[in-house]
């Protein structure tokens, strides 16, 4: 079992940056790969990013060049860095864990976090 916690949301101005972090207790997730979704409201969840327990990281065509994904072992979390945010990124963004790489399908991820609210105004 792995329980997820995401941090880090909040509200900027277009252009500006976050860092959302996802920690991870219950046991490591080292060998997890660590998927990064998106709900707008009124819009489905959507694929974000992802990376592998190696640090192979994978991004939308949305958000590729300004997202990017990292973890830290040691500290059992991974961080997905926001960068040249734009309205359209407002959404939830939830982390989730998965034992295989079938990294845009939501439904191969059974554990998730509970969301952290990213809101970019113009």
């Amino acid at each position: 079992q792995v329980q997820l916690v995401e941090s880090g949301g909040g509200l900027v101005q277009a252009g500006a940056s976050l860092r959302l972090s996802c920690a991870a207790s219950g046991r490591t997730f080292s060998g997890y790969t660590i998927g990064w979704f998106r709900q707008a409201p009124g819009k489905e969840r959507e694929f974000v990013a992802a990376i592998s327990g190696s640090g192979g990281a994978y991004y939308a065509d949305s958000v590729k060049d300004r997202f990017t994904s990292s973890r830290d072992s040691a500290k059992n979390t991974v961080y997905l860095q926001l960068n040249s945010l734009k309205p359209e990124d407002t959404a939830v963004y939830y982390c989730a864990a998965s034992t295989s790489w079938d990294r845009r399908n939501q439904y191969a991820y059974p554990y998730w976090g509970q969301g952290t609210q990213v809101t970019v105004s113009s």
